[in-house]
């Protein structure tokens, strides 16, 4: 395996941002700040590649992310599986990204992405 970011930060050799600690999982900011305030993603401290590889594993994951979900109104959890489900590192995370309305974050599913990408097209008409 190559050396993998998260295994780095779970093991305490590389820094980041931890906001919560667990005994089987880690609650961490993303080095880029995130899509907005309070984002953070929950990761394992052993190295499972994705959401399908270990099902206990990923609930335990999903267990801390619903903790964290607790604290806000609104949020959205997200994980990906795979390169065509846009997973650029291959160790199981989850997102918790706290949102509110007019936050301005359109997801693909949502009357918010239609109506930014109708707008962009648009402008480059």
């Amino acid at each position: 395996m190559k050396t993998c970011v998260f295994c780095a930060i779970a093991a305490g050799e590389t820094p980041a941002v931890i906001v919560r600690e667990w005994p089987d999982a880690l609650a961490v900011r993303p080095r880029s700040g995130g899509v907005n305030d309070g984002h953070v993603f929950v990761l394992p401290r052993v190295h499972v590649e994705d959401a399908g590889t270990d099902p206990g594993v990923t609930a335990a994951v999903m267990r801390r992310a619903a903790e964290l979900m607790a604290e806000h109104p609104a949020a959205n959890l997200i994980t990906s599986k795979g390169e065509a489900a846009t997973q650029t590192v291959y160790h199981l995370h989850v997102h918790v990204v706290p949102r509110q309305v007019g936050d301005g974050l359109p997801l693909p599913w949502t009357p918010q992405h239609t109506a930014r990408a109708t707008a962009q097209n648009g402008a480059a008409s």
